[in-house]
């Protein structure tokens, strides 16, 4: 089985999936946990160019095509093989991700994402991908509270997010039957316990 979790900077989708991670484990699943961008040598380095403040004139284009090739990366050195392997792997973003925020939030063509995404992808779809949602006012406070400086991603700005918290609405609403949204305020053991309903109702299937 394959997981992913979505939701924008600071939504609490990481925590989200550590716990789901822990849980899993207990219960005797193999299980394989990864981010993105990232998860092999090639991946994390071009993360690092990705999230660098120093590239701020890195282009629209240039930046689809980075976290494009470092899922390419990811899926065939390490996705693939897992799941061929009969293990669940959860993915701390996938390229929903890059519909949002390239898509939506950067404003570029979304037919031609799209058409990135599958070849990144290779086929390989998630069966399940949770939504975390919080308004985009709260990654502002919750960044202040984790004393954390904004990387290259993050200083664009609440208009940015706001486009893309739409596009993630939107991603929810056509593919209802994969993406399961959940409100990120809630309490965070109220969320992973809707989690674990959701994941327990989904091996059942």
């Amino acid at each position: 089985m394959f997981i992913t979790f979505e939701g924008l900077d600071y939504s609490g989708k990481t925590t989200q999936a550590t716990l789901l991670v822990d849980h899993l484990k207990q219960i005797g699943k193999q299980v394989l946990f990864l981010r993105e961008p990232g998860g092999t040598a090639v991946s994390e380095k071009i993360r690092e160019i990705l999230l660098d403040k120093k590239h701020p004139e890195m282009t629209q284009a240039t930046e689809l095509f980075l976290f494009s090739a470092a899922r390419a990366q990811l899926v065939s050195e390490i996705i693939r093989p897992a799941l061929d392997e009969g293990k669940v792997v959860i993915c701390d973003r996938f390229y929903d991700s890059t519909t949002a925020y390239q898509g939506y939030g950067r404003g570029l063509d979304l037919q031609q994402v799209k058409g990135i995404n599958m070849i990144a992808i290779g086929g390989v779809i998630p069966d399940l991908t949770i939504l975390i949602d919080i308004p985009t006012d709260e990654i502002i406070r919750r960044r202040n509270i984790a004393k954390m400086s904004a990387d290259r991603m993050e200083l664009s700005g609440n208009h940015f997010y706001d486009k893309v918290r739409q596009g993630y609405h939107a991603l929810a609403t056509e593919e209802a039957h994969r993406v399961i949204l959940l409100d990120g305020m809630k309490p965070i053991q109220e969320i992973h316990e809707e989690i674990l309903k959701i994941i327990h109702q989904q091996f059942k299937k």
